[in-house]
């Protein structure tokens, strides 16, 4: 329980419900998380649109990587809701077990490879507070993505902060 509840009855504004409606229909109840977005509505549509470009087919970021990105950060933010939400979707996407339990140490780990490293170093970088960007960090990440691959993976960790950050503010639970 988080330390604001949202009743399943809670009177969202007209035009948020039949995406609620839709949710749950798909996932079998709303999320405690989707709950308390949807009482702010066009910042949840914000929300749920930009998470869904981030999530696209057409991403230049493997589906691995994203979910591999969005735990690390989860982990950096301390969401359990977002851990094991983002943990067993990377599980979901193939990421091994042991793999996944190797990512708070990715950076010494066999396991990842240099292009996940470089991902990851940004993530922690932009997502810890008082660290900046330098450009050693960009000239490694530039070894194995695209500038455009470099904007969107700086998208998702912004949107993955945000949601993380959320969640823990209002603390929800696992």
């Amino acid at each position: 329980m988080s330390f604001i509840s949202t009743p399943e009855n809670y009177p969202y504004v007209g035009f948020i419900r039949p995406l609620l409606f839709l949710l749950r229909r798909k996932t079998g109840a709303l999320s405690e998380p989707v709950r308390l977005w949807a009482r702010v509505p066009v910042a949840f549509l914000g929300f749920l649109w930009s998470w869904r470009a981030l999530e696209s087919r057409a991403s230049p970021l493997p589906p691995p990587l994203r979910a591999l990105i969005r735990t690390r950060i989860s982990q950096l933010d301390v969401c359990a809701f977002c851990i094991d939400l983002n943990g067993s979707r990377a599980l979901e996407l193939g990421v091994a077990q042991d793999k996944l339990l190797a990512l708070a140490d990715f950076a010494a780990s066999p396991l990842y490879d240099e292009a996940e490293k470089a991902a990851l170093a940004f993530a922690e970088t932009v997502t810890t507070t008082g660290r900046k960007v330098d450009a050693e960090l960009m000239e490694r990440l530039k070894r194995h993505y695209s500038d455009d691959a470099i904007v969107e993976l700086a998208a998702l960790i912004a949107h993955q902060n945000m949601s993380a950050k959320f969640n823990t503010a209002l603390g929800v639970q696992a």
